[in-house]
């Protein structure tokens, strides 16, 4: 219909700058303690409301099923919690690529959560975003906010803003395979049994991740990339890597360009290495090229624009 709303908005992939995995709840999840900080790469979103009609079209990836896409998700959730609207006509360009540990599809979600309060009648606001989105996926609650870094805790979702580093350059090399978050924590499941980790006390264990985490939030203060480096650390990164060997050889290949920081962002597949200046891409192997991808942190969170 010509007079409903659309919009657009830009929606930005996010980087781990540091990612520890702590017990293993008997929901089977896992608790973390990260730090999520905002990338400039982004998906393109459009949305159009319509009179009942649910679409989604997406260029530049197979994303599956409609009913699967975590986009299409968010804007069903939306729609069942607030009544509006009807129907939707969700276009999207992928840029973010799948199953890199970027959050692409929980991008997509958070930005057309926000897409929809914002062309919305009668907006939720943020606090009733975070609920809808804390449903849809550990790294939604996060895209959805109108923070360019925080740090997570429990499974994510459980957020403090913290101010944004001063902007760097960011490589990206992300292999030709994706590795899924399951498969991930299974693998980190395993080694620890294997090494007998799980024999310590939740008690002991979750003591010590909170005087862990402390530490990390208190050195944040000085808002400083070197800070950040210092303890920077991502626990499934060895795991992965274990699992696929190429992981490590990226990663050796990007330190060697001298960065402030590297490491596997979420579960992976995609490594980062953050710059003091832009560095030289063509010096990293032939072999990861087609790979890399040029991009730098955020200093703002892109807001969506009224199309019609």
């Amino acid at each position: 219909m010509s007079g409903e709303p659309a919009g657009s908005v830009l929606a930005q992939a996010k980087i781990n700058l540091h990612l520890r995995v702590l017990e293993r709840e008997e929901s089977g999840f896992h608790a973390i303690e990260t730090i999520f900080h905002r990338i400039s790469l982004a998906d393109e979103l459009s949305l159009s409301v319509t009179a009942a009609e649910r679409t989604i079209d997406v260029d530049g990836d197979n994303t599956g099923p409609a009913e699967s896409n975590l986009a299409y998700r968010a804007a069903s959730a939306y729609a069942a919690r607030t009544g509006w609207p009807m129907g939707f006509r969700i276009m999207i360009t992928k840029r973010i690529p799948i199953g890199a540990g970027l959050g692409g599809g929980s991008a997509d979600a958070a930005g057309i959560l926000r897409l929809l309060d914002f062309l919305a009648p009668k907006p939720v606001g943020s606090r009733e975003l975070q609920q809808l989105a804390a449903v849809l996926g550990a790294d939604v609650p996060f895209l959805a906010s109108d923070w360019v870094m925080a740090r997570g805790s429990r499974r994510g979702d459980r957020l403090s803003a913290l101010p944004p580093l001063p902007q760097r350059d960011v490589l990206l090399i992300t292999p030709d395979f994706s590795v899924a978050t399951a498969d991930a924590y299974a693998w980190l499941d395993n080694d620890r049994n294997a090494a007998g980790e799980l024999s310590v006390t939740e008690t002991r264990r979750g003591a010590d991740a909170t005087r862990r985490f402390a530490t990390v939030s208190d050195s944040l203060g000085e808002s400083a990339w070197e800070t950040i480096a210092r303890f920077a650390h991502n626990d499934l990164e060895p795991v992965v890597s274990a699992r696929h060997p190429e992981m490590a050889s990226m990663l050796s290949a990007l330190r060697q360009l001298h960065p402030l920081l590297s490491l596997m962002s979420g579960s992976g597949s995609t490594v980062f290495g953050v710059f003091d200046r832009a560095p030289d891409r063509s010096a990293l192997p032939g072999e990861f090229q087609r790979g890399v991808r040029s991009t730098a942190t955020a200093i703002e969170v892109v807001q969506p624009i009224r199309i019609k």
